[in-house]
């Protein structure tokens, strides 16, 4: 299982602050609800945990996925990257 925070995802947000990807494979301010839609089109299993909050901001539930996946962690959070950017168009 693989945990998915949407501070990963994040373009606003800092190497240092918890982006995982290059920015311009990220979005702006992802919600649980669309790294839910992206897992569910890409045809992922997956567990949302709303109440979680990231390490980084302990004091913010930013909530988590957990997800199903074989290959790399990076991998993963840029196709949910594009995913979330391709429901957004």
């Amino acid at each position: 299982m693989i945990t998915i925070w949407p501070q990963y995802l994040n373009k606003n947000l800092s190497i240092k602050e918890g982006r995982k990807i290059a920015k311009e494979d990220c979005v702006k301010d992802p919600s649980m609800n669309e790294i839910e839609k992206a897992l569910k089109r890409l045809g992922l299993k997956y567990d949302i945990d709303k109440e979680s909050a990231y390490p980084g901001k302990w004091y913010e539930k930013s909530g988590r996925a957990l997800v199903e996946w074989e290959g790399t962690k990076l991998k993963l959070i840029k196709e949910v990257s594009l995913k979330i950017k391709e429901i957004r168009n």
